[in-house]
């Protein structure tokens, strides 16, 4: 006999409640788990490529990891140093931008900077909040990313984590679903299918756009001379996920560093413009329709509503799990409603409802 509907709301409330309360009070501690399987979740098709192609898991996970901590290092030798410097350099040169605009507007619209202007006084309160707290807040950032992520989750913890599961997923996937309740295990699966195809989408093919836009951005920039280029690609590539906003964030960051750096040189002006106009049509037009695909299933405005209340309930760790628990909950979401239009209570029948 089946377990009556009411009991088993029950069970599945005090599992997630468990599992809330553990996220809660141990986030640090699943700190690089959580991140050790995200990146064996990122990697695992990869991995599955390579056995089709008649290497066993254990080797395909072996030059996975050779290959990460190629590309690793590089990047911490090349990269994180000059991203380091330039920001720490835009933060320090952002009240000399701020005097710079005053001036500009002041010669050539004088009557909005008169004494009493309002213009006036917000520049001067934003150039004087950022000469007082613009070092100090590079330093806390820095600061708290460093006691974050140390060095002993970045350079063990976490490779070691990536790689058991990387080379145990399938096994841990055959696992779980030999645990799934019987009753229920082709819907799970169903569900999870679903799931896996959304975050599949979003996390892999978003997390391969920006990572192609923000280097397209960075490299594009610098090569045309625009100071702090590194930066701003790294802004814009960060920010890709959520459709437009990477390009209007990095676009006006850009062209606004580049009117002050190429004032009256108008092709360089014009071609800091064309970068993102170019980055903007291979990703509508090439990028996501190829990585992506025409339906994410994330809409950007509940991805913004469980980054905010999952980073507000339990910080870092929270922003980690947001994006998979809220493609779980939009799959859920979808599925409840497909019950419900297939039920009595919305076809108001008293026989069964049409199909």
């Amino acid at each position: 006999m089946s377990l009556p509907v009411r009991d088993q709301l029950k069970y599945w409330g005090i599992a997630t409640a468990v599992f809330a309360v553990v996220l809660w009070s141990l986030g640090n501690v699943l700190l690089p788990f959580i991140v050790g399987g995200a990146i064996a979740y990122f990697i695992d098709p990869v991995a599955d490529r390579l056995e089709r192609a008649g290497m066993s898991r254990a080797g395909a996970t072996a030059l996975i990891t050779v290959v990460a901590a190629l590309l690793f290092l590089l990047a911490v030798l090349l990269v994180v140093p000059t991203l380091i410097r330039q920001t720490v350099e835009l933060v320090q040169v952002l009240p000399q931008l701020a005097n710079r605009f005053q001036t500009f507007l002041g010669e050539r619209f004088p009557s909005l900077l008169d004494g009493n202007s309002t213009v006036r006084q917000t520049l001067a309160t934003f150039g004087e909040a950022i000469k007082e707290r613009g070092p100090a807040l590079v330093e806390t950032v820095l600061g708290s990313a460093m006691s974050l992520i140390n060095v002993v989750i970045l350079l063990v913890v976490v490779p070691v984590v990536a790689i058991y599961m990387l080379l145990d997923w399938d096994r841990m996937i055959a696992r779980v679903d030999e645990l799934l309740p019987r009753e229920h295990a082709p819907v799970i699966r169903r569900l999870a299918r679903e799931i896996d195809e959304t975050l599949s989408a979003f996390i892999r093919g978003m997390g391969t756009v920006s990572a192609i836009l923000g280097t397209y951005y960075a490299v594009a920039l610098m090569a045309v001379g625009l100071n702090f280029g590194l930066v701003v690609g790294v802004v814009a590539g960060l920010v890709t996920f959520i459709p437009y906003l990477g390009a209007l964030i990095g676009g006006a960051l850009a062209i606004g560093l580049a009117l002050f750096q190429f004032w009256g040189d108008w092709l360089s002006i014009g071609i800091v413009a064309g970068i993102f106009v170019l980055g903007q049509v291979v990703e509508g037009n090439i990028l996501t329709p190829k990585l992506v695909g025409d339906s994410v299933g994330l809409h950007p405005v509940w991805l913004l509503l469980a980054l905010s209340v999952f980073g507000a309930l339990f910080g870092f760790v929270g922003m980690l799990v947001a994006v998979p628990v809220a493609a779980a909950l939009g799959v859920l979401a979808r599925f409840a409603v497909e019950q419900y239009r297939g039920s009595r209570l919305y076809s108001g029948e008293v026989g069964p409802p049409e199909p």
